[in-house]
């Protein structure tokens, strides 16, 4: 791996409001090899082994984050682009609320760096299989975060949304529904013997 440093990253972004995400979808710098930066599972980043300690850092390099049409994940700056690793996908569920005055449900959820996303067409739910449990589970519910960046919904957030569901039949029995922007968007499959999934 390429000895890239986060810093020169970051300095190269300071100019950027933090909150403000980047044009990284326009940007087109060379690729500069590997930096060792690494999203396990349940979202947390790490920089040669370490746990990010700043906030702050990990939102800013969360801006510039993009998914290559190779399926490899990169943070992009004008003027250059470094593959990192990602256990599953990079952004994780860890609040959801109903959306308050609205005549139809609207779901928003909130993701570890704090995107706000509304489930409904423009961000849609669907199942998929973990990446980092290949044949090991059920597929598990995953969002469209932006540009391809998949968001997993985190534990606890799962299990709340579950009591907020109801079931609908489908081509294979029964499926777990949550209602937001007058679309149904699928939780889980029920196992055969009918338990919570």
């Amino acid at each position: 791996m390429s000895k890239h440093d986060p810093m020169t990253l970051a300095a190269q972004l300071m100019s950027q409001a933090p909150d403000q995400r980047p044009p990284v979808d326009q940007w087109d710098p060379p690729f500069c090899g590997d930096i060792d930066i690494r999203i396990t599972s349940d979202g947390q980043w790490f920089h040669e082994g370490s746990p990010f300690t700043r906030p702050a850092l990990v939102r800013l390099f969360s801006n510039i984050l993009r998914r290559e049409k190779n399926g490899d994940y990169c943070l992009v700056t004008p003027q250059e682009k470094v593959r990192i690793q990602v256990d599953d996908v990079p952004f994780v569920i860890v609040r959801w609320a109903w959306q308050s005055g609205s005549s139809i449900p609207v779901l928003t959820l909130t993701t570890q760096v704090g995107d706000e996303v509304e489930v409904g067409p423009a961000h849609p739910m669907t199942l998929q299989d973990a990446l980092d449990e290949p044949g090991d589970s059920d597929p598990l519910p995953y969002v469209q975060v932006r540009s391809g960046l998949l968001a997993r919904l985190g534990r606890n957030v799962f299990y709340q949304l579950i009591d907020q569901g109801r079931l609908e039949p489908d081509e294979s029995g029964e499926v777990l529904v949550i209602e937001s922007h007058g679309q149904c968007y699928p939780l889980g499959h029920l196992p055969d013997e009918g338990s919570a999934v």
